[in-house]
């Protein structure tokens, strides 16, 4: 059943290229409905020539809230009035709040990963070392939030390990030890890690059979961490499962990262369960 639209109904949307994958629509029109919200939320298929005039549009129609997905995280930022701290410090935006035409950008990714890791894995991330495997946009909100957990050491790694050193260079201060490596160090990081992390899309529906890394590496356990929700255990989880580590897959921190965002447009306690159900089920029918 749809949400109700009226001449009163509030608009908000996610933004992307590509988008029509995203479950955020089934996702954040359940929590609305949920929560007796007249709002709808749609998604947007933007790209990146028209960025600009599609914030223009934000601005002149009034829509209250965007998330923002890949490849628009970065670029997005010079075209808002206001960034958070969060959005400030992470280099990168995924929801916006329009107050009456004026647009603040903040970035809900790392909070809801983390929030969604000690939820059902390891509560108390302080003196972990970790691994990230990957460095693109994700990884910048996940450092920053795990900063901020106590965590001991964090190793990044990636196949152009410049992009790795410059996100190092960008924490070092906020971690007390992180460093970058390449693909042939990563075999020995892996030993030496209490959580390795894929931020990577490899594994990701339909490439179901790609992994970031060789299962073997891994420390019996460990904690195997994916990014990826669909499909829910990716072959990585799968195998690491399997080495003897504790896994955590990608549902909770898309499910948080919406609910934290929720939280910002609506000042409302987001209807977190309601969401992960309706995401479960969308997941399940392949819809």
């Amino acid at each position: 059943m749809g949400n109700t639209v009226d001449s009163q109904t509030t608009l908000y949307g996610v933004i992307g290229d590509p988008i029509r994958h995203s479950k955020s629509p089934v996702m954040m029109n359940r929590a609305f409905r949920e929560c007796g919200i007249n709002g709808i939320y749609a998604a947007f298929h933007i790209t990146a020539d028209r960025l600009g005039d599609f914030m223009a549009g934000v601005r002149a129609m009034g829509i209250r809230g965007v998330n923002v997905t890949i490849p628009h995280k970065l670029d997005v930022m010079p075209l808002l009035d206001d960034l958070h701290e969060s959005a400030r410090s992470i280099g990168a935006v995924n929801t916006i709040v329009n107050d009456g035409g004026r647009l603040t950008g903040y970035n809900t990714d790392g909070i809801g990963y983390v929030r969604s890791l000690k939820e059902e894995v390891r509560s108390d991330l302080a003196g972990a070392r970790v691994l990230i495997v990957g460095a693109g946009g994700a990884t910048r909100g996940i450092l920053y939030a795990l900063a901020r957990e106590g965590v001991a050491t964090v190793t990044i790694a990636n196949r152009t390990v410049a992009r790795a050193e410059e996100l190092a260079g960008a924490f070092r201060g906020l971690v007390p030890a992180i460093r970058a490596i390449g693909q042939d160090e990563l075999r020995g990081a892996c030993a030496e890690s209490d959580i390795v992390i894929n931020t990577t899309s490899l594994g990701m529906h339909p490439n179901v059979e790609e992994t970031p890394l060789d299962s073997a590496w891994l420390r019996p356990g460990s904690i195997a961490s994916d990014l990826i929700y669909n499909p829910l255990t990716t072959r990585f989880l799968a195998e690491a499962k399997e080495r003897g580590c504790l896994i955590h897959g990608g549902l909770g921190m898309f499910i948080y990262q919406g609910a934290y965002a929720f939280e910002y447009w609506t000042g409302r306690p987001a209807p977190a369960a309601a969401m992960r159900e309706t995401v479960l089920e969308a997941l399940r029918s392949k819809s």
